[in-house]
């Protein structure tokens, strides 16, 4: 059990040649969002997606990445929400870690800022941030044999996020765009984001890895399609606040992490910083 909280969930969701994909989902609990993490196994090193938030279950991933026998050649910072990358100064100050600009820019500017906001959770938030010093941008890249397509993604969950897809293996990290199982943080780009995520079903892929959840499929996509698109009709009646909460959750009973509203509706509805 790690230390004041539940333990992970960890598989391989695809095995195919000498690539093996594995995810790593934070607790389901109440308290917590469901952060997950990802490793392309490849035949002679790792590449990893996002670096957990809470200490905890940063140190974890970071030794279960260990634990597979090859060096940590990369890790890919998808946004600048810090439940993705908090856990950097906890567990991966020591690797290459690639994001976009603006990403990087933000961190830099606001990333203290940011991990002073969280004192509350006391010693799960890491003592120090690290910056990424690596840029990404949309294009394709070779690594240890496995194509990468990059993308950069405006005006979604967050204005600034990458994707990565893996094209001859049909894998999508989706991170942020997608919420597996789970309730959504919701921003004023709902339109944008719903036409994002359409575009993503007539797609080829048919693994989808997530920010929070577990890994998907296509039915997963058009789900949060539905859900998107029944928060903004509800924002449109007038919902707002704990009124826009009931609804959303009487709703979607079966969606998990429901302490995520109380985390975005400040901001959504009124005009709290997005630290």
């Amino acid at each position: 059990m790690l230390a004041q909280v539940s333990d992970p969930l960890i598989m391989v969701v695809k095995q195919e040649g000498d690539v093996r994909i594995h995810t790593f989902v934070a607790s389901f609990a109440y308290s917590n969002i469901a952060n997950a993490t990802h490793i392309i196994e490849t035949r002679n090193q790792l590449v990893l997606i996002d670096g957990q938030f809470l200490v905890p279950y940063a140190r974890a991933f970071r030794d279960y990445a260990d634990s597979l026998g090859k060096s940590i050649e990369r890790l890919y910072l998808s946004h600048r929400h810090p439940d993705h990358w908090f856990g950097l100064g906890a567990a991966f100050s020591d690797i290459a870690i690639y994001a976009l600009p603006e990403t990087m820019d933000f961190i830099q500017e606001h990333g203290e800022e940011s991990r002073s906001d969280h004192w509350k959770l006391g010693d799960l938030v890491p003592e120090h941030i690290v910056v990424p010093k690596q840029v990404v941008s949309p294009g394709d890249e070779t690594i240890d044999g496995v194509r990468y397509v990059f993308d950069r993604v405006t005006d979604t969950e967050i204005d600034y996020h990458l994707t990565i897809r893996l094209p001859e293996l049909g894998v999508y990290f989706a991170q942020d765009l997608l919420y597996s199982g789970t309730h959504l943080y919701l921003t004023k780009h709902l339109d944008h984001w719903i036409r994002v995520l359409q575009e993503i079903l007539v797609s080829d892929y048919e693994l989808f890895l997530p920010g929070h959840g577990l890994p998907a499929d296509k039915n997963e996509v058009a789900r949060n399609v539905e859900y998107l698109s029944t928060a903004r009709q509800a924002i449109g009646n007038g919902l707002t606040d704990d009124a826009f909460k009931a609804f959303m959750l009487q709703r979607y009973p079966e969606r998990k992490c429901p302490g995520i509203f109380d985390i975005y509706m400040p901001r959504l509805f009124g005009s709290a910083n997005d630290y």
